[in-house]
């Protein structure tokens, strides 16, 4: 494998390390500290440390473990949307479950990598949530965006086409009428994937919709 390319950032991306093990976090360091444009900021074993870490340091992304003690990346995850929601959140991980990986994302992380990934997929992936997207591993990229080759995503949440139209037509304002008219189905309809769209991507409310729709593109 190549060393990996200096990246062309003029300012550095600030990571902080999480993960109770230290032997990861040693090479997880010592991968990052050869890229010109990382700066691992801190380290910490537990959850709970990594949401107060995020307050006082103020990362850019949070490389993070998901099984941890204390407060686990899930949870962790979910107070850190809450309180820093500028912190991208990268999960780290050795489990490929797509219902856990879906879990974690709605939870607020934008990525999702696993633990035998090589030094260039996991820079690729820090780096591309540190510019507000996504990145999932081969092994899991697949099982949100129905793709088999995709590893970089712009929609973790799996929406189908449908979803898609349904989400940019209330982002729009769009009342349930006017978009079963548009689209050519029933109201029923339109009101079943409302319901789909808040249980795929977390969102309780038209507002938080708006915000993923624009996330997704979707408002372009």
């Amino acid at each position: 494998m190549t060393a990996p390319e200096t990246l062309s950032n003029s300012k550095p991306i600030r990571v902080l390390l999480a993960d109770d093990h230290e032997l990861v976090r040693d090479g997880i360091r010592a991968r990052l500290q050869k890229v010109p444009g990382l700066d691992v900021v801190g380290e910490t074993t537990n959850g709970r440390d990594a949401v107060s870490l995020c307050q006082s340091l103020e990362p850019d992304v949070l490389l993070m473990d998901v099984s941890m003690p204390i407060m686990n990346g899930l949870e962790a995850a979910t107070e850190i949307r809450k309180q820093r929601p500028g912190v991208a959140v990268l999960i780290l991980s050795i489990y490929d479950n797509p219902e856990y990986v879906r879990g974690v994302v709605q939870a607020g992380a934008r990525g999702y990598i696993l633990k035998d990934i090589s030094a260039s997929e996991m820079i690729t992936a820090i780096t591309s949530v540190a510019s507000g997207g996504y990145y999932f591993s081969s092994a899991v990229g697949p099982t949100l965006v129905g793709s088999a080759t995709s590893a970089a995503v712009e929609d973790p949440y799996g929406l189908t086409e449908r979803e898609r139209q349904v989400l940019t037509a209330i982002a729009k304002g769009q009342p349930n009428k006017e978009v079963a008219r548009d689209l050519g189905i029933s109201v029923r309809t339109v009101e079943s994937h409302r319901l789909n769209l808040r249980e795929k991507v977390g969102s309780k409310n038209a507002a938080q919709l708006y915000k993923v729709a624009q996330e997704l593109g979707l408002l372009d």
